[in-house]
């Protein structure tokens, strides 16, 4: 599917919403807050009977960076970004987001978060509106309405607003989640595989949207994906875990050197098949980023 690319208007639309979101924010009364970290994981552990998903993890992620959580299947990925929305209780540990304990307070905070994945559909008989207005209901925008035009444009999606979402195409449905995702200007985007399925035109052109909304809005950004060009593109740091645990936390021209390798793509196949390091380059131990 063909997107315009049309520099000028971009522009134009990049200015108007943030514009827009900067307004809609003051609405909702929410302030910066910078004496708690968007991500504080420490000691994290998830297990299901005698399978340790997540082993003791611990991390924290600065505002306005974008992190990529990377693993091969089965790494515990899912399971910590599940842990990270409050979706899941920890076995052990703790996740704090914006100061906020995701076990006990998650709602104290939900309005400045959220969450996309191709793999989670929307219900396919609503029209694309339909389930735009339902969400906006879900996070309290009083403007609903407004706020829907604004981020329908701004995606690109107002042909699409009245079709029934189980309609669309792969790519329409990326930007009809992406869409849902951010109503609520989210000051922490949590992705999962945001370009999988996507033609290259489609797929760069939602990189560069996300990569918009994180400058713009000084968003923190964490995307778990197995797309290594995209990571390189989009990521300020990589967090690679492997059974559950991490093994690396670097970011990813450091990785790449670190491994003698010339693409992130090939350092996760070193990882992932059992590659030891170049002789001389001693394996990190996890990095556990202690919040201030």
């Amino acid at each position: 599917m063909a997107v315009s690319h049309n520099s000028d208007k971009a522009g134009a639309q990049r200015k108007a919403m943030d514009e827009a979101v900067g307004s809609f924010r003051k609405e909702l009364g929410a302030s910066p807050d910078t004496t708690s970290l968007p991500v504080a994981v420490r000691g994290l552990t998830k297990r299901y009977g005698n399978v340790t998903a997540v082993d003791h993890i611990s991390f924290t992620i600065e505002a306005g960076t974008t992190v990529a959580l990377l693993g091969g299947n089965g790494a515990g990925k899912t399971t910590t970004i599940a842990m990270l929305l409050g979706l899941i209780m920890p076995t052990a540990g703790e996740v704090r987001v914006f100061g906020a304990d995701m076990s006990r307070n998650r709602y104290d905070i939900a309005q400045r978060l959220n969450f996309q994945s191709p793999y989670v559909d929307l219900p396919a008989r609503l029209t694309v509106k339909q389930n735009l207005t339902v969400y906006a209901g879900l996070y309290g925008i009083a403007n609903a309405a407004e706020r829907i035009a604004c981020v329908a444009e701004h995606l690109q999606i107002e042909t699409l607003l009245d079709r029934p979402t189980g309609k669309l195409s792969a790519g329409q449905k990326t930007r009809v989640g992406l869409a849902k995702a951010l109503l609520n200007a989210p000051e922490l985007l949590l992705l999962d595989e945001p370009t999988a399925s996507l033609d290259p035109d489609t797929a760069d052109w939602i990189r560069h949207k996300l990569k918009d909304y994180a400058r713009s809005r000084k968003a923190t950004l964490l995307l778990a994906s197995h797309n290594m060009a995209e990571v390189e593109r989009l990521a300020d740091r990589v967090i690679l875990l492997q059974a559950g645990r991490i093994i690396e936390d670097e970011t990813p021209k450091a990785l790449i050197a670190s491994y003698g390798r010339e693409t992130l793509e090939d350092v996760f196949l070193d990882v992932v098949r059992g590659r030891s390091k170049p002789a001389g380059v001693e394996a990190k131990p996890e990095l556990a980023r202690k919040a201030s």
